[in-house]
């Protein structure tokens, strides 16, 4: 079995902040990390790999520093990684990188692709399922289980009050929540190994051969036109009253917003 598993590196949401005046994210001196879906979906492939000898390649697409994120996967046991980087693909909205992924993915011919349910930097949940649409297979999202059974796949879908158990036959996609496991740490021993030059392959446009109109913001039908922190909200009030009290202050302010 072939398994590829799409990640990103992102910059750690913990500390970003948003420039109030252009509305776009201060990259600058924010740590990148492996989104942390990603991370649960290359656990759940190196699990299977432990099951099966499967051969599990890391894919991304993004700039050149990204090959940081490639190389802590190939410490943690993926076989093969694989950076999409090219400055044409740079602006891309999520049906661009989708449509680069997949072609890269094309190239690869794996039984299995496994990407994070969505990334903490983006939140659409959207890359995932349009890559499954680009390749023409069946894909699953919310993934908290997988079991595999020769060529097909039996996998959970996690929903808020309950769970749908779904068999699905390769290839085919699956994308999964954080919770579906929890990531094993890079190996001592391979650490030294995944930082050596030329582990990780850069794919540019030359290898994919995607036309020129189909990427970056120009192939993009989506733009974001701005993007802001959420409000802070002001501190609650603490009342130590008796439950008679506490309901009749309740109906105060409920009365005070108009809402009855």
């Amino acid at each position: 079995m072939k398994i590829v598993v799409c990640v990103k590196q992102v910059p750690n949401t913990a500390d970003v902040k948003i420039d109030p005046n252009t509305g776009t994210m201060i990259r600058e001196g924010v740590e990148s990390i492996i989104n942390p879906d990603d991370l649960g979906g290359l656990e759940a492939a190196l699990r299977i790999k432990d099951q099966t000898e499967a051969e599990v390649i890391a894919l991304s697409m993004g700039p050149k520093q990204a090959d940081k994120a490639l190389r802590e996967c190939l410490a943690m046991g993926a076989d093969k990684a694989i950076l999409l980087s090219d400055r044409a693909f740079a602006g891309a909205d999520t049906w661009v990188t989708s449509l680069v992924l997949s072609k890269a993915i094309s190239l690869v011919h794996p039984d299995l692709i496994i990407a994070g349910r969505q990334a903490i930097d983006g939140d659409t949940a959207q890359v995932g399922p349009q890559i499954a649409e680009h390749l023409d297979v069946p894909s699953v999202a919310y993934v908290s289980k997988i079991r595999t059974n020769k060529d097909q796949l039996v996998v959970r879908r996690e929903f808020e009050d309950r769970y749908q158990s779904v068999r699905v036959h390769m290839p085919c996609l699956l994308t999964v929540v954080k919770e579906i496991n929890t990531p094993r740490y890079m190996r001592v021993n391979k650490i030294f190994d995944a930082f050596k030059d030329g582990l990780v392959e850069v794919w540019d446009n030359m290898t994919l051969k995607i036309n020129s109109d189909q990427l970056g913001l120009k192939g993009s039908p989506t733009k974001v036109k701005k993007s802001y922190t959420k409000g802070v909200k002001s501190a609650g009030k603490v009342f130590d009253v008796s439950a008679n009290e506490a309901v009749q202050i309740i109906i105060d302010k409920l009365k005070e917003n108009y809402i009855l």
